[in-house]
Parts: C-alpha cells; structure tokens; sequence
C-alpha cells in the first residue's frame, strides 16, 4: 500500500514563535499545568500570523536529506514530514534559517 502525501503546502515566514501572537517567544510561553502539560492555542489559524515571507511549495518527487518528503517553490526547499506536518530542514534563497525565525506549515487545497 502506498501512502498518498500532500502535493504542495503553504510556508510561512514568522518572528520567533510559541503560540499565535508576533510577540518574541520569551514574552508568550506559557507556564505549566498542575498535570505537567503545557497551556498552547493549537487552534488557532496560521493566518493569524504575521508572515516575514510566505511561499507555495509543490512536491517534487524526490526524498530529502532528512528521509521526508522534498518541496520547492518561491525561493523556498523544505522537507517537510507529510503525517505530522513538521518542517525538517529548510533552505531560503539557497540559505539556512536565521536565528530567532520559525516557519508554519498549512497543506493548500486543491480546487476541483
């Protein structure tokens, strides 16, 4: 059985980042439940965000580096794991992430 992954996705550029706010990550974490847990938003929408930068990245057929599936488009190559959603390496322009940015990842629909 081969599994079907997303064609493409949508990157977003954000400040560093721990919830849905644009304030810096050491003004929004969040303390600890009596249970242990962390308190996030998880529901919140990416696009309650403020992006630096925003790209739409389509599969290309091949595997990265880190064994997920590779994306390009706009400047962007992301490997990026299809069940979990998570970025796991990332080139901007041929670079690597700076210091203090975070990227978010959104699957696109397809229209049909």
């Amino acid at each position: 059985m081969t599994m079907s992954y997303p064609q493409s996705y949508e990157i977003l550029l954000v400040p560093g980042f721990t919830d849905t706010t644009t304030e810096p990550a050491e003004a929004t974490e969040r303390p600890e439940a009596a249970d242990g847990t962390e308190h996030t938003d998880a529901a919140a929408a990416p696009g309650s965000v403020s992006a630096i930068r925003s790209a739409v990245v389509e599969a290309t057929g091949e595997t990265g580096a880190s064994g997920y599936p590779r994306y390009a488009g706009e400047g962007m190559v992301a490997d990026i794991d299809p069940v979990t959603r998570t970025v796991e390496a990332l080139l901007i322009d041929g670079a690597e992430l700076d210091y203090g940015l975070s990227v978010r990842v959104s699957e696109r629909k397809t229209r049909g």
